[in-house]
C-alpha cells in the first residue's frame, strides 16, 4: 500500500499555525498584509499595486513538513542545502529520490515594480513519488532529499532539478516554497519575505501517474480538483498554476512567475 502523509496535512492555515514558530507566524502576517479570517486569506482581492501588470503571489500554509526548524528538523542550516539538483539526500544521508524528471523554473520578480528580484533565495521542497516527505515520513526521516536552496539570477529566475512529485491523499499535487530576502537569510532560517505553493496541471500529472512507481496517485487525483483543493480552492490556483511542458520520456519542466 502507497504510504500517505499523516490525513492533517495542509489542512489550512489555522491549522498549520498552531504548530509554526512565532518567527514564521510573523512572516506571515507581515508577508501577506492580511488579517487572517477563518483559516485562509483572500486571494481573491487584487494584490498588485500601481500599473504593475504582475500579481502577488498568494500567501499560503507551509505544511507540517517545511523542514526549516518551525516544525521540527530544520535542514536550511546544513552545508549541502544550496543546490540546484534537489533529487539526492546529502551529508550523512545517501538516499536518492526516483521519478518522472522535472525541472522547476521560478522567476522571482517585485510584484510593484515588475523588476527582477535579483540575488532573492528560494527555498523548495515537495514529497516523493511514494507521496513521503524527507525528514518526515516513515521510510524518509533518515533522508533529506526534494529539498533545495537557490539564488535567483539578474533575470530573477532559480532552476531546480527534480521529479514529479506524487498526489496523497487530500491534496491536489503541488510543491512549497519560501522565499527569502537572500541566501544568507535563507540558511539562518530568517525572515520569509513569502510562503507559497505551486500547483500541477491535470494533463501532466494524469500523464506521470500513469507510470510506473506512482502507485495510488492516479486514484488520488481523481478524489480531488483545484476547485475543491483546500489551498487552492478558492481561486483555482490562477496565480499558482504552472505552465507544464514535456512528456513523461523526455521529462517536464514547470515555469512559474512568482510575484512578491
Amino acid at each position: 500500500m502507497t504510504r500517505q502523509p499523516p490525513p492533517n496535512h495542509d489542512r489550512g492555515l489555522t491549522y498549520d499555525l498552531a504548530t509554526l514558530h512565532r518567527r514564521r507566524f510573523l512572516g506571515l502576517v507581515a508577508g501577506a498584509g492580511l488579517v487572517v479570517v477563518a483559516g485562509c486569506s483572500d486571494k481573491n482581492t487584487p494584490t498588485s499595486t500601481g500599473s504593475s501588470d504582475v500579481d502577488e503571489i498568494p500567501q499560503e500554509t507551509g505544511g507540517p513538513f517545511p523542514g526549516d526548524g518551525s516544525n521540527g528538523p530544520n535542514v536550511l542550516n546544513q552545508s549541502g542545502i544550496v543546490r540546484k539538483d534537489i533529487t539526492k539526500s546529502f551529508g550523512t544521508a545517501s538516499g536518492q529520490a526516483t521519478g518522472v524528471p522535472l525541472a522547476v523554473e521560478l522567476t522571482i520578480l517585485d510584484a510593484g515594480k515588475d523588476s527582477p528580484l535579483e540575488g532573492a533565495a528560494i527555498y523548495l521542497w515537495h514529497c516523493d513519488a511514494q507521496g513521503r516527505y524527507s525528514l518526515y515520513s516513515d521510510g524518509a526521516t533518515e533522508e533529506n532529499y526534494l529539498r533545495g536552496v537557490q539564488s535567483a539570477d539578474a533575470e530573477g529566475k532559480v532552476t531546480f532539478t527534480t521529479i514529479f512529485p506524487a498526489a496523497y491523499q487530500g491534496r491536489w499535487p503541488h510543491i512549497h516554497f519560501e522565499v527569502y530576502p537572500s541566501i544568507d537569510d535563507a540558511t539562518k532560517a530568517g525572515q520569509i519575505t513569502r510562503t507559497s505553493q505551486l500547483a500541477l496541471p491535470k494533463d501532466a500529472c494524469s500523464a506521470v501517474y500513469a507510470a510506473d512507481g506512482y502507485d495510488g496517485s492516479a486514484e488520488n487525483l481523481s478524489r480531488t480538483s483545484l476547485e475543491n483543493d483546500n489551498v487552492f480552492g478558492d481561486d483555482d490556483g490562477v496565480h499558482q498554476l504552472a505552465t507544464v511542458t514535456g512528456d513523461v520520456d523526455q521529462g517536464y519542466i514547470a515555469a512559474l512567475t512568482v510575484g512578491v
